[in-house]
């Protein structure tokens, strides 16, 4: 009997290591140090997790697109950049959890372990080569997430955790049964011998191995009901993930109940990996199979309008921003409907400018919340005259979040509406320009508040204005106002073809 060793190789690893090193130190070592020092050392973690993708350490990553376990991780262009945007927004988390976690009443290493693992997992969805890896970092992030919803001693923090466990829980069952039918169908977890086996069912021609002729055979046509109900169950495994409409209704209520620093993670870190996880099934693995193209295109249009018109009604800023961040979700979404060499670079753009534009938002609700139920938008009446330069960088951020140019925001929604629209998708071109325009309302109106004079007492906290707050919010305007003005900035690096014509790993 032969044995063959597995493909160990710890340099693809390299940015998952310096996070999960950060939550194990912050699990045994926090009980002997301040939880800001545990803080400060994670964030450490994370600049040096970034800075290993890139080529500004000796062992960077960028442009090696190296792989461990057999192909079960990858470290290709695609998982570097997502995994910077997932750095990014998680930096901006942990800063603004120094300002307001005690009043959060958060305040804990238990905090900072539960966040590491959770982006130790973002990571790991990002990075995977095989539906294994990939169902690994979703249920560690998950997890984690589940637990950080409910860390605050609150009734409230504990009805949305409850809520998020439940929802969650149901989309992981669905995801798993969409792995084994699919399983079931290829014959593999791995998404290039996915996208292989789907495109021989779909192109018997195509097959010239003798030996792959008995599989080939079995797998059509009799498995291709099997190939599309694992590609149908797995989409509405990630749409509880992602909040696309119908699956969406955990989503105010755990934004507006868990602590807002996670809020603030949660609309952007754990968004941005399960977008990640989406990029990779569907526009690797399963980008020639039939059906979920159909399906998705209705689902996408249920979250537009029900993301927008739902936003319009609502009274109190973070639940306004939930509503806000499930109809970002269908503009994101829109990209996966495009050819990977279009809709990959519109989708990492998107997916860079909304963690800005949403981080930035979250920062200043949480700086100036008197509690962790937020801000009514009544209470933002006149907040230009109490903080100017909060009431200046949140404007600018809903400008961009509605999509009005010279933001980065406007740039977002034009690729994708342009990606979808050049793949055939007219219909839902227009109908997400209608509600964008729509939601002009719901943005504008709390940005003409702040501005507009009011003798009444201010009803905000006095003293939200913290260094590490303000470096997060001047990090985030920055980078919307840059990328609106420069937006080849960052699409120049997605958009080369080469990145997106290995995004299934097939021709490594």
């Amino acid at each position: 009997m032969t044995y063959t060793l597995p493909d160990v190789n710890f340099l693809p690893l390299m940015p998952i290591l310096f996070v999960l090193l950060g939550a194990i130190v912050s699990t045994v070592g926090g009980f002997n140090t301040s939880r800001r020092n545990v803080t400060w050392f994670n964030i450490a973690m994370l600049v040096l997790a970034g800075l290993s993708m890139t080529s500004l350490l000796g062992f960077g990553l960028w442009n090696r697109d190296l792989s461990a376990f057999n192909g079960g991780v990858r470290a290709d262009n695609v998982a570097l950049m997502i995994g910077g945007v997932i750095v990014l927004g998680s930096i901006m988390s942990l800063l603004v959890s120094l300002d307001t976690a005690w009043r959060a009443r958060v305040s804990f290493p238990e905090f900072d372990a539960m966040l590491m693992y959770a982006i130790t997992g973002c990571l790991l969805i990002a990075f995977s080569g095989d539906l294994i890896v990939m169902l690994i970092g979703l249920e560690i992030m998950s997890l984690a997430g589940y637990v950080l919803a409910t860390l605050q001693d609150s009734r409230r923090s504990e009805e949305s955790g409850l809520k998020y466990f439940l929802l969650g829980s149901a989309g992981s069952a669905i995801l798993i049964y969409g792995i084994a039918f699919l399983y079931g169908a290829t014959g593999s977890f791995n998404y290039a011998g996915i996208a292989g086996r789907v495109a021989e069912v779909l192109n018997p021609a195509t097959v010239n191995a003798a030996a792959d002729a008995a599989t080939t055979v079995a797998l059509a046509p009799n498995n291709m009901g099997i190939l599309v109900a694992g590609a149908l169950l797995i989409l509405a495994g990630f749409s509880f993930k992602v909040a696309l409409a119908p699956f969406h209704q955990w989503t105010p209520d755990v934004y507006s109940g868990a602590p807002t620093s996670i809020s603030l993670f949660l609309s952007t870190v754990v968004k941005v990996a399960a977008f990640a996880g989406m990029l990779r099934v569907f526009s690797g693995a399963l980008v020639d199979a039939p059906a979920w193209h159909s399906v998705l295109q209705w689902l996408i249009a249920a979250t537009l309008i029900i993301g927008n018109m739902a936003a319009y009604f609502q009274t109190n800023f973070k639940r306004l921003m939930a509503y806000s961040a499930i109809a970002h979700t269908g503009f994101l979404a829109m990209c996966l409907l495009a050819q990977p060499s279009a809709g990959g670079p519109a989708l990492v753009y998107y997916l860079l400018t909304y963690t800005l534009m949403s981080g930035v938002a979250f920062a200043i609700i949480a700086a100036l919340q008197r509690n962790e139920s937020g801000l009514s938008i009544g209470d933002m009446r006149g907040l230009f005259y109490r903080h100017p330069a909060y009431a200046v960088a949140l404007a600018i951020c809903l400008a961009s979040l509605a999509g009005l140019p010279p933001f980065a925001g406007f740039f977002g929604k034009y690729l994708a509406f342009q990606a979808a629209f050049q793949n055939g998708y007219q219909w839902l071109t227009v109908l997400a320009a209608i509600t964008s325009v729509i939601s002009l309302v719901y943005y504008l109106r709390p940005a003409m508040l702040m501005f507009m004079p009011d003798r009444t007492p201010a009803r905000e906290y006095a003293h939200g204005q913290r260094p590490p707050t303000n470096a997060t919010v001047l990090l985030g305007v920055l980078g919307v106002i840059l990328l609106g003005l420069i937006p080849s900035l960052w699409y120049n690096f997605a958009a080369n073809p080469g990145i997106w014509r290995l995004l299934a790993g097939i021709g490594q």
